[in-house]
């Protein structure tokens, strides 16, 4: 996709795991991209696990061909991200942390400019208070990682207007994703069905029926299952899915949705999976 046909520039909060993931995205789609962060030297090290990112998604074939990159801008101000036209929250999965970089960031907004918060499990309605327009606001679900997912969950808050579902979704469209929109529940439904069931095969882990590596050649070799839901575990974050379990069992109540002790266990030790270089795995040094 050329730059002169690119309708939408996104501005993305937060360099974190998902927020890179996002903008290496975006930017091998040709589109311009204002990466915020608060920090100098947290956007330094992200600008170069962006450049990482694009350059094995090429080799991996999944971005068009002879697409020219996108602009990258990055910055520790959001004013300089106010010209976008969708916004994409990508902070860690903490409500409160969410809430304030959202209340920032729609109070600079033109109106029906599209604010996003890409989360795991918190719900739309839960952080719309927080944004100058509710109307404006909705949710994603992007997967682990962004430009190998060609699919992504929407959310649509109670409050959510459809001329801003209507641009988010065009947005994605221009990214070469396929979005799938839900309604607003703890979960949506990705992390509703696949988190808890995560949870539970760590649970046979810890009472010694099978060893991680059994329990995913089960998934993978009986349910036709891609990798197993614990190299599934360990790319997601085990920190992310913690964070993400104690979403869903504070909001539902659900036992299931308890945070095992031998993942928090493993999150303490900082074993987090693909990104720190060992989880229910070994992956041979750290991974951005």
């Amino acid at each position: 996709m050329s730059k002169d046909h690119t309708a939408h520039r996104l501005t993305i909060l937060g360099a974190g795991v998902m927020g890179i993931g996002i903008t290496a995205l975006a930017l091998g789609f040709g589109l311009p991209v204002t990466l915020v962060d608060v920090d100098e030297t947290t956007l330094a090290a992200a600008r170069e696990k962006v450049r990482q990112q694009l350059k094995l998604a090429r080799i991996m074939g999944t971005l068009p061909d002879g697409a020219e990159p996108g602009e990258l801008v990055t910055t520790v101000s959001l004013e300089e991200g106010a010209e976008a036209t969708v916004v994409i929250e990508a902070v860690t999965e903490l409500a409160e942390v969410k809430a304030a970089a959202l209340a920032k960031v729609s109070a600079l907004l033109s109106p029906g400019t599209p604010v996003v918060t890409n989360t795991s499990s918190i719900p739309v309605d839960e952080l719309a208070d927080s944004v100058a327009r509710p109307e404006d606001f909705l949710g994603t679900h992007f997967m682990n990682p962004p430009y190998l997912i060609p699919m992504v969950e929407v959310i649509s808050g109670r409050r959510t207007g459809a001329a801003a579902e209507a641009t988010l979704k065009s947005a994605l469209q221009e990214l070469g994703r396929t979005p799938l929109v839900v309604n607003d529940n703890p979960g949506f439904v990705t992390s509703r069905v696949l988190h808890p069931m995560i949870n539970d095969a760590v649970r046979v882990v810890q009472e010694g029926t099978a060893p991680p590596e059994t329990v995913d050649a089960l998934f993978e070799g009986c349910l036709g299952h891609r990798t197993g839901p614990l190299r599934t575990a360990d790319l997601i974050g085990l920190d992310n899915l913690a964070d993400s379990l104690r979403v869903l069992y504070e909001r539902t109540g659900d036992e299931g949705c308890k945070p095992n002790e031998l993942l928090l266990r493993k999150v303490r030790e900082g074993d987090l999976g693909r990104k720190s270089g060992r989880g229910f795995y070994e992956y041979g040094g750290q991974l951005s």
